[in-house]
């Protein structure tokens, strides 16, 4: 299935990055496609808080996503996992989670991000496909979050 992670170092302390990274306002500043974040439930940077997510298509179209916190540990990790019954990205996905991980490195914080999805039915036969748009998904992530906390 598409397991993806990507880790850079970036300049900014563990505490400026799980600023950005464990609140779910943030995300439009760094994440790609994000164009806005509604409906925080529980806080920031606590487990079980829950989010919607309205992202932008290529077409220009808007699509929402609802995720919620599965682990926090502030400064260390942030993972969240998008809610899939009842919605459009059901029929392929049969789970999405996206784990964040920062460590303390000279030059500043290691940033670790790893995307796991389960594929559906059909689906799985686009693995490599999905595999590879993760990847170009996470590297804007990470030159986002750079920017973001730089």
């Amino acid at each position: 299935m598409p397991n993806v992670a990507r880790r850079r170092v970036i300049s900014a302390s563990p505490e400026s990055a799980w600023a950005v990274v464990s609140d779910p306002h943030h995300l439009p500043r760094w994440w790609p496609r994000a164009v806005r974040v509604e409906n925080v439930r529980q806080g920031s940077g606590k487990k079980r808080s829950q989010w919607t997510t309205v992202l932008s298509t290529d077409s220009g179209r808007t699509v929402r996503a609802d995720f919620r916190c599965l682990s926090s540990a502030p400064n260390e990790r942030f993972i969240w996992e998008q809610e899939l019954a009842d919605t459009p990205f059901q029929r392929i996905l049969r789970s999405s989670v996206l784990e964040i991980h920062l460590r303390s490195a000279d030059e500043g914080t290691e940033v670790e991000l790893r995307s796991r999805q389960t594929l559906r039915g059909l689906s799985r036969l686009g693995s490599p496909m999905m595999r590879r748009a993760n990847g170009r998904t996470l590297n804007e992530a990470l030159d986002g979050l750079e920017e973001a906390v730089g």
